[in-house]
């Protein structure tokens, strides 16, 4: 249990608790080192027993870190105090999407039109940096109070596929692609697909599929083909409903296949909404309700056995001491409440021989397919193992044994990238990166010119991938000397398109990121500066400097000025005595009325003492630097008594004594 007050990571300090998800704690923090408030994503206990997914989630979450963009909730931190393992994350000041659909019933076309473009535009970007998020659900999606779209829970996902966790970490299956619901590879397109789930209730204020138990769900997603929208909301536009039925179809491959290619027709749909304008392939093929064969039935029910209804409590998945890895042996779970699928009843019904032949033929085909595919695939596995040492008394390039073989990770291909790039994509993957410089070669300084083992082979998770860097010394680099107007000098310049860096002082962060994001370059650094030059939470120096040239995919640095008012600061300390050199006439004992003031006029005490030092007196949170204290007390002189015996009354005068203060910086 985490109390409000702790400080985590000596920055840190927990304020409240704002939200509770299935595998961690959303808290409201403070981060004292840049005097800014954070969403703090804390692992609960279970979960960060599990090394496993601990190890996972760190990875993921370091390589969603490195995503910047307007439409992303940005990762500031990651890490870990005590055993607890901890996000540091944008506070987004709003509703996630499924409270926003719950409060609208449903939205209206250009709105929800509008806020798909904005999440396909992160996603986008997530993309672009092989960072795919495999959850998107209304629940992972913000939008702010000033109407801005932001997608959260980037690789949380990924690290959540560990066997030990259940339905309710893995997110909501009525948002699942069909080949994740197999438990198979899922890519980008995997989040074009649930996309356009969450498109289609933004639409129809309901899910496509549902069902009494997440298998059912599953099933559905991976049999039925999806309903139009347009039978729920008959006047939704036609290249809407197309929209939806292309970023739903089962096979990934007649999906969009990218975000970008969403987007414009997510656009176009705005400015001509009743055109036929969307292509969708072989939809007759495609819609049409397959039978899934009973090795691929078997296999879904094992794969769905880790899948609890979603009403149920998280629990963990024990292996039982009578689970082997023969699958003879293997004790099997039976689902018993899952319906008989009626297409699947016509199927075993006698009367009728036209709806048996034609199942049974396309079960010999699907078997045949499967068989074929996994020759190949063996094959290939045998061919690249080979050559990358697993076959055989060698070990390959990481020093694993050959007995690992052919299973592990596909190494992606990171030649031609920068060396940032390299390390957040084989990061991302689970690799160690080992930097080696390349001083002979030609290419532009930071750029990887090759890498070992060779991309597309497979080692397990935690091998070193080996990645030459360009130190840009090289003979044919631009930083070579070479004669001028040699046939070498032209070749050296032309070998790295330059990219101009654009302006984006006193632009607002998100623009700025967009801009430069746009001109093909990357964000660095975006450091806090207060400037009474520039105005607040705009961008008030950059580094490069607009106009120069830079290599494609460099960083470019911020400095964005900081609001004075959200700069605060603090009083914590006693009241003294006005002292003789301020007040000669002050007695100890008389009431003083102190009135403490900061310098924009905020009060902060007013009060009558009459004992010294007075406090403590502590006041946080204020806007200017300096104040003043002011004591007012009253001196009153003695009656007189002249030489005829008549007294004259003594006099009371007020004193007012002023002390400057200066306070402490939050």
């Amino acid at each position: 249990m985490i109390k409000m007050g702790t400080v985590m990571g000596d920055r840190y300090e927990i304020l409240e608790k704002i939200g509770t998800g299935g595998m961690s704690d959303v808290y409201r923090a403070k981060d004292h080192k840049l005097n800014r408030m954070v969403a703090m994503k804390i692992l609960r206990q279970e979960f960060a027993e599990n090394e496993n997914f601990v190890s996972k989630f760190r990875t993921e979450a370091q390589a969603a870190a490195g995503l910047m963009h307007p439409n992303i909730v940005n990762v500031y931190d990651v890490g870990d105090e005590n055993g607890v393992y901890y996000i540091v994350m944008e506070l987004v000041d709003g509703i996630t999407l499924k409270k926003y659909i719950e409060e609208k019933n449903r939205l209206t076309v250009r709105e929800a039109v509008s806020i798909t473009i904005q999440v396909a535009m992160g996603l986008e970007a997530a993309h672009r940096n092989n960072v795919i998020h495999r959850d998107i659900k209304p629940q992972n999606i913000m939008i702010s109070r000033e109407g801005k779209v932001k997608v959260t829970d980037f690789g949380i996902a990924k690290a959540a596929t560990s066997n030990t966790i259940t339905s309710n970490v893995m997110g909501s299956v009525h948002y699942t692609s069909p080949e994740q619901a197999r438990g198979g590879y899922s890519d980008a397109k995997s989040d074009i697909y649930s996309l356009g789930v969450t498109l289609f209730e933004m639409l129809t204020g309901r899910v496509p599929f549902n069902g009494d138990t997440t298998v059912a769900i599953a099933i559905k997603h991976i049999q039925e083909p999806i309903p139009s929208v347009r039978k729920y909301v008959p006047d939704i536009p036609l290249s809407v409903e197309k929209i939806v039925l292309k970023c739903c179809q089962k096979s990934p491959d007649r999906r969009y296949q990218s975000a970008s290619e969403l987007i414009r027709d997510l656009k176009q749909s705005l400015i001509t909404p009743d055109e036929d304008f969307v292509h969708l392939v072989d939809p007759d093929e495609e819609n049409a309700t397959r039978i899934a064969t009973e090795k691929e039935d078997r296999e879904l029910r094992r794969e769905l056995q880790r899948y609890p209804d979603e009403d149920e409590p998280p629990v963990r998945r024990v292996k039982k001491k009578s689970e082997t890895s023969g699958n003879g042996s293997r004790k099997k779970r039976r689902i018993d409440d899952l319906e008989e699928d009626p297409v699947r009843r016509r199927h075993h019904d006698e009367d009728d021989l036209e709806e048996e032949e034609g199942p049974e033929i396309e079960k010999v085909t699907l078997i045949l397919g499967v068989i074929v595919g996994i020759l190949v695939l063996v094959i290939l596995l045998f061919v690249f193992g080979t050559k990358a040492g697993f076959f055989g008394d060698k070990t390959n390039g990481s020093g694993q044994d050959s007995s690992v073989g052919a299973s592990g990770i596909e190494i992606p291909d990171v030649s031609g990238t920068s060396f940032a790039e390299a390390k957040s994509i084989l990061q991302g993957k689970g690799f160690t990166v080992v930097k080696e410089d390349d001083t002979e070669s030609g290419k532009s300084r930071n750029t990887v010119t090759g890498q070992e083992p060779a991309a597309g082979t497979f080692a397990p998770s935690g091998s070193e991938v080996k990645i030459r860097v360009a130190t840009g010394n090289g003979a044919g680099s631009s930083s070579a000397t070479v004669p001028s107007g040699s046939s070498a000098s032209a070749s050296a310049s032309a070998s790295v398109q330059k990219v101009k860096v654009p302006n984006v002082v006193n632009m607002p962060e998100d623009t700025a990121v967009a801009t430069l994001i746009e001109a093909g370059l990357r964000v660095g650094t975006i450091t806090p500066v207060s400037s009474a030059e520039v105005k607040a939470d705009t961008i008030s120096r950059q580094a490069p400097v607009a106009g120069e040239e830079a290599d494609p995919n460099s960083l470019v640095n911020l400095e964005i000025s900081t609001d004075p008012e959200k700069v605060s600061y603090y009083f914590d300390g006693t009241i003294a005595a006005p002292t003789s050199q301020e007040a000669s006439d002050y007695t100890a004992g008389v009431p003083v009325q102190i009135i403490f003031i900061a310098s924009d006029g905020t009060v902060i005490l007013n009060t009558t003492a009459t004992e010294f030092p007075y406090g403590p007196v502590t006041a946080h949170g204020l806007k200017v630097p300096t104040g003043a204290i002011k004591m007012v007390y009253t001196v009153t002189t003695p009656d007189t008594v002249d030489a005829n015996g008549n007294v004259t009354p003594g006099k009371s005068e007020q004193r007012t004594v002023t002390r400057a203060v200066s306070f402490t910086k939050e």
